[in-house]
């Protein structure tokens, strides 16, 4: 089987690009696919290195690249004996107030470069390669804007972890040896409501996340309201140590639509970690004690993917 011919090969495997730093631009793209174009999705998921490599050759500087995750009823029809520890259907979660919807996602293509062009080019070889009867159900484009932030005017993942340390919260390790060099992702579409966050005061908005707007330094414990998502995403476990998760976040919108928003990604070698922040979010801690940011943030979309690391993913390809 698959994961017993990735035990021969030891412990040296190679990750797909997720712990690197955030380009300037990405698409996101969530597929689903016909039940009985398995031997089709084997093809493409051969072919996507290659196509990363025919677009990006020429333009090294702007860093094109693409991750791919599988979702849990896609893994079954290509590995049906073996499959990551905690893959299963994004799980919604129902708040009192707030609701984090499940949607279909069975393939999702993460797509980055400094060049959107680049992104352009590569999710249409992509897109044109996917077999009769799949769908692309979610597409978005996103960009870096002015200093990293996000369309609320504050910077996004300053708490991220570091370049030296994105691997160790991202990429599984000893913790599932069969699938060594993978990771957990949950992605996430979240609309804004601008007009009536834009209402509030800077000194609301301020509480609201927890962090001040100019300087981005985070509010002390005096201050911060137990209900800001700086305060509701810090996990801790049994020792109080802070759990992280690696996010690639990135906002997008539409003038014509009227629509802006985040695009949430937060990989994980633990998706337990990520999905603890979502109920922290949604469901409040204490329950009722729900983030502040939902006021003014809708989550439309929420799939929940692995990505193999390249060996496996070769393998996948060739079962």
């Amino acid at each position: 089987m698959v994961a017993a011919r990735i035990r021969l090969a030891g412990g040296n495997m190679r990750p797909q690009e997720i712990a690197t730093p955030l380009t300037r631009a990405a698409i996101f793209m969530v597929a689903t696919v016909a039940s009985d174009r398995t031997n089709e999705i084997r093809s493409l998921l051969g072919e996507v290195s290659g196509l990363t490599k025919a677009v990006g050759f020429r333009y090294p500087e702007d860093q094109l690249s693409c991750v791919i995750g599988i979702g849990s009823l896609l893994w079954d029809q290509l590995s049906p004996n073996e499959r990551p520890a905690h893959l299963h259907p994004f799980i919604p979660v129902n708040g009192a107030t707030h609701h984090a919807p499940s949607t279909p996602g069975d393939l999702f293509f993460h797509i980055r470069s400094q060049e959107l062009g680049l992104c352009f080019e590569l999710a249409r070889l992509i897109k044109d390669r996917l077999p009769t009867g799949s769908e692309i159900v979610d597409e978005v484009q996103g960009f870096k804007y002015l200093d990293q932030r996000d369309l609320l005017g504050f910077v996004d993942g300053t708490e991220n972890p570091d370049q030296s340390e994105a691997a160790e919260v991202a990429i599984i390790r000893e913790e599932e040896p069969d699938f060594i060099g993978g990771s957990y992702v949950i992605v996430q579409k979240y609309l804004h409501d601008l007009k009536a966050w834009e209402a509030l005061t800077t000194e609301d908005q301020e509480r609201a996340v927890g962090r001040r707007k100019l300087e981005n330094i985070e509010l002390d414990d005096t201050i911060k309201p137990v209900n800001s998502h700086v305060a509701l995403n810090n996990i801790r476990d049994t020792n109080d140590e802070e759990l992280a998760i690696y996010r690639l976040n990135m906002p997008f919108g539409s003038l014509q639509d009227q629509s802006y928003g985040t695009y949430f990604i937060g990989y994980a070698k633990d998706v337990r970690i990520t999905e603890q922040m979502l109920n922290n979010m949604f469901l409040g801690d204490p329950p009722g004690n729900h983030d502040r940011l939902l006021d003014f943030s809708t989550a439309l979309t929420g799939t929940l993917f692995f990505c193999p690391s390249m060996q496996l993913l070769e393998l996948l390809s060739d079962a």
